[in-house]
């Protein structure tokens, strides 16, 4: 197997969310800025990675499974570092329980994936785990941009800069509670269709 440009387009996301993880940890100027625009980069390779890949008659069995995996990995990843971050301003621990929920559908579908490919059954990511995915990434978009707001820009909106980090804040914690319902409903929808793999 070669790695295709739309391969190494999937796997620069794990060093990515490393860095924009070592980023949101640091305190120094133009940190959040940098973290945040590297987030947005490496959320669009998310859907320039398929794009390429059919564009150039490169879609490979290696190419899905990868951003599949590591779909997963970056969203968690960062979601774990807003928490222990401080991103959600005293909702740390209502932020955990609702992590908590994603991290356990996530092991239980693809628990559920492994036992089907074992039995030669392959389960497609459906609309509804699609939308999952891209409120996720919307949610840790808005809660990294109140931080970036709050520590980069702060004197550029001087008396409303409060009111602007606030909404972007809450619009954040409106987005990762929505991710969360979407998450445990979404895996709901996989049990109720496919759950027979594990059931027998």
């Amino acid at each position: 197997m070669r790695f295709t440009v739309a391969n190494w387009l999937t796997v620069s996301r794990v060093p990515s969310m490393f860095i924009i993880v070592w980023l949101m940890n640091r305190e120094f100027q133009w940190a959040a800025t940098i973290a945040f625009w590297l987030f947005i980069a490496a959320a669009l390779t998310d859907w320039f990675d398929g794009m390429v890949a059919r564009a150039r008659g490169e879609v490979s069995s290696f190419g899905r499974f990868m951003d599949a995996i590591i779909d997963k990995v970056m969203v968690i990843g960062l979601m774990i570092a807003l928490v222990v971050g401080g991103y959600f301003m005293g909702h740390e621990v209502a932020a955990m329980v609702l992590l908590l929920f994603i991290l356990g559908r996530e092991f239980a579908v693809s628990g559920m994936r492994m036992a089907a490919a074992v039995k030669g059954i392959t389960i497609e990511a459906d609309q509804g785990g699609k939308v999952k995915t891209f409120i996720q990434l919307n949610a840790i978009g808005w809660l990294m941009g109140a931080r970036m707001f709050q520590r980069d820009f702060g004197e550029l909106f001087r008396g409303s800069e409060g009111l602007i980090v606030q909404v972007i804040h809450w619009t954040g914690i409106g987005l990762f509670v929505l991710s969360a319902v979407l998450t445990i409903t979404s895996g709901y929808s996989y049990f109720r269709r496919h759950g027979h793999v594990v059931l027998d």
